[in-house]
This record gives structure tokens, sequence and C-alpha cells, in this order.
């Protein structure tokens, strides 16, 4: 270590390398967004439109535009990434960089929403959606056992009044079609 003018220590050792993988981690997301782009779009060109399509413009027109900006997007990104580009590091004063991923929070959020897909047949959106809001309630910290429940029974049934009475999206009751 030597020091500056302002007698400031300054580190002279040369940076770390890094392996070809991780240095492109980014690569990973160019992945996703194609593979999510590719999903899109051979589902959407197998869209029936003999009975559904009213003019120009059918039912398959927004999934092909979205499925092709997805893999446009997946393009673009990968020739950045190969350039040379980096995606800009987290600039939050409270963030640690240097932690190691939470696996038990990852893991908990997980298992709520596959609870929450598991029971929603069974019993009705707004119990296992309640379900899901209270479990990922519990996996971010809180632990609030009287509060918790009566929010997420709250927000999950106003979200299935929502979408039944003002979207007219109908999501399965459950034992509680019959009291809302």
């Amino acid at each position: 270590m030597t020091t500056t003018v302002d007698n400031e220590p300054v580190d002279e050792r040369p940076p770390e390398k890094q392996s070809w993988w991780r240095a492109h981690s980014e690569l990973g997301i160019c992945v996703l967004l194609l593979a999510t782009g590719v999903l899109v779009l051979t589902d959407a060109l197998s869209i029936p439109t003999d009975f559904t399509q009213r003019g120009p413009v059918g039912p398959k027109a927004v999934p092909v535009l979205v499925g092709s900006a997805l893999v446009l997007v997946a393009a673009l990104l990968a020739v950045n990434v190969l350039r040379g580009g980096k995606g800009e590091a987290e600039a939050g004063e409270d963030i640690d960089l240097d932690a190691p991923t939470d696996w038990r929070t990852v893991l908990l959020l997980a298992g709520a929403f596959l609870l929450n897909a598991a029971l929603i047949d069974t019993v009705g959106f707004p119990i296992s959606s309640a379900l899901m809001f209270w479990g990922a309630a519990f996996a971010l910290g809180s632990r609030n056992f009287v509060r918790d429940p009566l929010i997420a029974a709250g927000v999950s049934v106003l979200t299935w009044l929502a979408f039944n009475e003002l979207l007219g999206v109908p999501l399965p009751g459950g034992p509680l079609m019959g009291v809302l």
C-alpha cells in the first residue's frame, strides 16, 4: 500500500480475476428472456383464430408482439453483455452486496406460492390467497399473528371481489361462495 498526496491509503494490488461465466452472468437473464419469448410465441401461434377473429387484428396479435419483443430484448442484451456492458450495481445504502442469499426466505416464499397454486381449486381463491399473503408476510419477517392473517384475509377477499364483480373474471370462490 502506498499513500497519495492527501495521505490517503491506496491499494495497488491487481483486481481479482473472475471466471468468464461470473463476469458475464447477465447472460442468464438473456437465456430466461429468450426462453420466455419462445414459449409465448409458440403458444401464440397455436391460438385458433377461426371463431374469434373480428377484423384484421386477431387474438394472436398481442402475444406475438410480446413474444417477439422478448426475443429481441434477449438478443440485444446478449450483444451488449458480450461487448462488455455490465448492469449497474445496486446503489442502495442499506444493501450488502457481499451478503449470501437468504435461502430460508426464498424457500418460504416459494412454498407459500406453491401452496396457493395447490389449494386454489379446492378451497377457493380467497382462502388460498390469504394463506399465500400470510405466508409471504411471515417469510419476510412479520410475526404479528393477529394482524397479519386479518390483513391477508382482507386483501384476498377484496382482490377476489374486484376480479369477480368489477372485472367480470371468475375466480374460484370455494366454500365462501355462498357467504360472499
